[in-house]
């Protein structure tokens, strides 16, 4: 009878200690939880006053001006436009500063594209009067929000990377800088960057300027955003599997993914680091396929070259306009062995893939880019749908994006009877991720070989002088 109190006693004391245990587990994951969402709340609060410090900031601006007549965004359109007016003082770099940042306040009101305003941008602007006008002398430029920004955080979305401002501008924004450009805000990001939605539990839900149901595409879908509603002339993304491409594409602008390493990737934040298979790109975005080549140009320049030896030294080939013929990782790996299977499986097909184009004596290649913008939360559903641009990324193409036409309601109707070529899951969803898209952007995707970056951009532009010519006749 003892030995069976005893036993019992062991049992309610074994019990009492995991219920403690669990307790104290439950109690630490409710800490933990509400730790977190104060930590977000935090984040918003700052990011509210930032931009309210933008107004501030753009206040002053104004009552130091004199202010010209209000500057017309569908006509204004080129990078190289504004930059001549610019340098020939037609119009003051502070008023197109103030200018977009005056779009730009309203146009997070409504899409939710900013994640930060820089505030240094008024201490850069009265530090150009003392410097050469520079090709990209006094034009604002919105940038991604992992492109690291001295005395900012660079999140991508992720909470690890909360509360852990920069130490110095990334290679980039120095370049930028160098060449008379004034970075003034960030933008929003989806969540690790690996997403073509743009969310994150920090910032939220950045929507379409064009349908307020449709994501903008990610991952560099703030900036896309921002500059399809008007907000920034030039944009700075980075592109792993179509993130400069996709947002480009969805929003109805201009995007390029240069070759990988053709433009500095140093100092740039990325939730995993060591991917090799299929390297980044840093590249543009912008309304006009002009102003994506006159970024790269200035981008392409001796300071970059200095501040970054690892990228190769090669200047912008500024090619004269001419019409161009048309034809003439990832997922995790196990094991270092599976690791270098892998890299020799991508090599290989690199190889064959290079091998067939120049059998086919191709010079460069236009092919589809998806589209149009996905109903928000379909875009994680549909991750292989991405393939259509992550390829180029997979075989280091050049390649960019350009806006040709728009959904119909033919186009609608005949969606109707889509069933794809199995009729399966994906084409099910797919269906339903881009119905009731009449008046919606497509585009299509432009690429070349490696290195031929400007061949690419010489490409897009071609197609580009076709679709507006279309549009006169």
């Amino acid at each position: 009878m003892k030995i069976e109190v005893h036993k019992s006693v062991k049992i309610e004391i074994i019990c009492i200690i995991f219920i403690s245990i669990v307790l104290s587990l439950n109690l630490m994951r409710w800490l933990e939880i509400r730790n977190y969402h104060q930590t977000i709340l935090r984040v918003r609060s700052r990011r509210e006053e930032s931009l309210k410090n933008m107004e501030k900031v753009m206040d002053g601006i104004k009552t130091m001006d004199t202010f010209q007549t209000k500057i017309d965004h569908e006509h204004l359109l080129t990078l190289r436009d504004l930059q001549k007016s610019i340098k020939i003082s037609d119009v003051s770099a502070s008023y197109i500063l103030h200018a977009y940042m005056e779009k730009a306040l309203e146009a997070t009101k409504k899409f939710n594209c900013i994640t930060d305003f820089l505030p240094e941008c008024q201490t850069r602007l009265s530090e150009l009067q003392d410097e050469p006008k520079g090709p990209l002398y006094g034009i604002p430029i919105s940038i991604k929000e992992n492109i690291n920004c001295k005395g900012h955080d660079s999140t991508c979305g992720l909470r690890k990377f909360i509360n852990k401002p920069i130490d110095e501008d990334c290679v980039i924004v120095q370049v930028l800088k160098i060449q008379g450009a004034i970075p003034f805000v960030k933008t929003n990001v989806p969540q690790t960057l690996f997403s073509y939605e743009c969310s994150n539990p920090i910032y939220g839900q950045t929507i379409n300027p064009l349908n307020p149901k449709r994501t903008p595409g990610g991952s560099s879908g703030g900036e896309a955003a921002l500059i399809a509603a008007g907000g920034s002339i030039l944009g700075i993304g980075t592109d792993v599997g179509g993130s400069i491409r996709l947002p480009a594409a969805f929003c109805g602008i201009c995007g390029f993914k240069p070759t990988a390493n053709r433009l500095s990737k140093k100092g740039l934040s990325v939730n995993s680091t060591g991917q090799r298979t299929v390297e980044s790109s840093v590249g543009p975005l912008a309304r006009d396929v002009d102003s994506l080549a006159y970024c790269m140009k200035a981008l392409l320049c001796e300071d970059m070259f200095e501040l970054d030896p690892t990228v190769p030294p090669l200047p912008f080939n500024d090619m004269s306009p001419r019409v161009v013929a048309g034809i003439k990782a990832t997922g995790g790996i196990g094991s270092v062995k599976e690791l270098w299977k892998h890299h020799i499986a991508a090599m290989a097909y690199r190889d064959e893939y290079v091998n067939a184009w120049k059998r086919q004596n191709i010079e460069v290649l236009l092919c589809p880019s998806l589209g149009p913008a996905f109903n928000i939360g379909y875009a994680g559903e549909l991750s292989v749908a991405s393939s259509y641009m992550v390829i180029f990324n997979l075989l280091n193409f050049p390649a960019g994006v350009v806006p040709v036409t728009h959904v119909t309601e033919e186009d609608e109707k005949e969606l109707m009877n889509y069933t794809g070529f199995l009729n399966d899951i994906w084409d099910k969803t797919f269906k339903k991720a881009v119905a009731g898209g009449v008046d919606l952007p497509l585009a299509v995707q432009c690429v070349a070989l490696p290195w031929q970056d400007e061949l690419c951009l010489c490409f897009m532009k071609e197609v580009e002088r076709l679709v507006n010519l279309k549009k006169i006749t």
